[in-house]
């Protein structure tokens, strides 16, 4: 399609209401379990660190290019090296499974999704509108 040719079309107000709804169903249910899904990609990260630990001490003669930094302030001692290895050889790092929603993104979201909900069923119209859809697609 080329750029700068508008779409119009005309959606059921009542499948608009419904798919804002559900948005905001899963939206609350993504922000309520943020903090189960955080706290159990903190412990697989702190299992990986384990292995990765278990993984560069048994390959520690392997190492080069080792750099040490001593801290006399809390009497440290921070060393570090590189190993040559290939991807099958380390334990893959934990990625995260979800999005982490920052509160007040939460409470903005949330908010304009019920505003555009209530304004919706206040309407008389039978269809939403391009412009209207549009100001709320990011939503759905």
């Amino acid at each position: 399609m080329a750029r700068g040719k508008a779409i119009s079309v005309k959606i059921a107000t009542p499948k608009v209401i419904k798919a804002l709804e559900d948005r905001l169903a899963k939206l609350e249910k993504d922000y309520k379990q943020q903090d189960a899904n955080e706290a159990k990609y903190e412990k697989a990260v702190e299992k990986w660190k384990k292995e990765i630990m278990e993984y560069a001490l048994a390959n520690v003669k392997k190492a080069f290019n080792v750099r040490s930094n001593y801290r006399s302030y809390n009497e440290t001692i921070n060393i570090d090296f590189d190993l040559r290895v290939s991807e099958s050889d380390v334990p893959p790092q934990p990625q995260k499974d979800y999005e982490y929603i920052h509160p007040s993104t939460y409470r903005d979201t949330k908010t304009e999704i019920e505003n555009a909900i209530r304004i919706l069923k206040m309407t008389d119209e039978e269809t939403v509108n391009t412009s209207t859809y549009n100001a709320i697609a990011q939503y759905l």
